[in-house]
């Protein structure tokens, strides 16, 4: 545990103390060779991910799949300076380690090294080893990590600083910003930033009906109003803490609101840790029982699986009061890791892409028509629909609940007529 701890604060921390490469080399060099019964080692490659899908706080996640096989079989985790994780454990079955990596597959489901299930696909994802078998050959890779790792040191180490490159654009928000804004928000009215937009059932033929809307802040409005020249989102972990703020924010609003339009039939987007704070509980004894059944609570599936404990347990008293949930970001290439049912989720909600409907062969809309159908066509709302084409094929999909801006203006022009 302590060495799991450890590894994940010492992601992105450059070069303070030994390295990773170098701890995972000693750890390594101080097995016996009568302690390798039963040990396995897997060597994910993340580095390999798109830049995007490997910034620190993805890496962190990643890493602390392991924890529970950390605790109970012996587990040591190093997170490399490249961003791939070398994870050994002792005991542990095949089964719980595989289970674990397919996790950590998902949380990066999106990028192109998770994708495919051929043994070369899993490959270039990670590589197994069996400790007792393949010492060598594990100590022999743990040496070139570390022999690269020390020749970037010494490259950063002598590259001159005026050849570095510049960055463009806005200005990354750094902590004193982030707490200036907080302050702000705390006794700021919100209620010009917030906004709705409906999820409707489409079937052919019929005009749009309205099942609930989503109520959310404007995250481009609050940059653009208040800090302009700053970045809010290029710090993952800054960004994190100020959703967890406008989460008691808008929840606020809602307590205070006197608009009967959105007194129910809601969705608002929550981080679990909000879930299990106080704020939510005065917000939850400010509705009346009726409306808790008519109020959907949207997560993000990198919160869901980066604590599968805290989700249940926030899972658990959200349908014992009432409340429906939504798992938002989905695609069609993630949909078909999902249980909805044994997650106990409400609804899904999979994001609109024209890739959706490149498919020549055909193979793959049929797979996709097997997951909604497993999913549950009802249970499915497609989002960020910008044109008559999203509509149309996930109608051609069995699925009824839209939501996007060719939704709105469909919308609007019903209530014209």
């Amino acid at each position: 545990m302590a060495m799991l701890t450890q590894a994940v604060q010492g992601a992105g921390q450059g070069t303070r103390g030994p390295s990773q490469e170098y701890m995972l080399l000693d750890y390594l060099q101080r097995l016996s060779r009568n302690s390798l019964g039963g040990r396995m080692a897997v060597h994910l490659h993340l580095s390999r991910l798109r830049p995007n899908n490997r910034r620190d706080h993805h890496i962190r996640i990643a890493a602390a799949t392991f924890e529970g096989i950390v605790q109970n079989y012996e587990g040591q985790t190093f997170i490399l300076s490249t961003s791939d994780i070398f994870f050994i454990c002792k005991g542990a079955s095949l089964q719980d380690i595989d289970t674990a990596v397919m996790k950590v597959r998902f949380l990066f489901s999106e990028d192109p090294l998770a994708q495919g299930d051929d043994e070369e696909d899993i490959h270039k994802f990670c590589t197994w080893y069996n400790l007792e078998n393949q010492y060598d050959d594990v100590l022999e890779v743990a040496k070139k990590l570390h022999r690269e790792r020390e020749r970037q040191s010494r490259m950063s180490a002598t590259a001159d600083p005026k050849s570095m490159p510049k960055k463009s654009g806005r200005r990354p928000i750094e902590p004193e910003q982030l707490g200036k804004l907080e302050q702000f928000l705390a006794r700021a009215d919100m209620s010009n930033l917030m906004r709705r937009q409906s999820i409707c059932a489409i079937t052919p033929g019929m005009p749009p009906q309205p099942v609930f809307q989503e109520l959310y802040i404007s995250i481009a409005d609050l940059q653009q109003t208040m800090l302009p020249e700053y970045d809010i989102g290029v710090n993952p972990w800054l960004f994190q803490h100020l959703t967890q703020t406008l989460d008691v924010r808008m929840l606020s609003l809602l307590m205070k609101n006197d608009d009967s339009s959105i007194a129910s039939s809601f969705s608002i987007n929550l981080n679990v840790s909000t879930i299990l704070s106080p704020h939510f509980l005065t917000f939850d004894s400010s509705l009346k029982a009726v409306a808790r059944g008519t109020v959907v609570v949207e997560l993000q599936k990198i919160d869901i699986f980066g604590d599968m404990g805290a989700y249940v347990f926030a899972r658990d008293f959200l349908r014992e009061r009432g409340y429906r949930i939504c798992l938002d970001g989905l695609n069609h290439l993630t949909i078909q890791f999902i249980d909805r049912e044994r997650l106990g989720l409400d609804l899904l909600k999979v994001v609109w892409s024209p890739d959706m409907a490149d498919d020549s062969a055909g193979a793959r809309l049929a797979d996709l028509k097997q997951h909604v159908d497993r999913c549950g066509r009802a249970r499915i709302i497609l989002c960020r629909c910008d044109s008559d084409e999203a509509v149309r094929f996930g109608q051609s999909l069995g699925i009824t609940m839209f939501q996007g801006r060719y939704v709105d203006k469909l919308l609007t022009e019903n209530r014209r007529i």
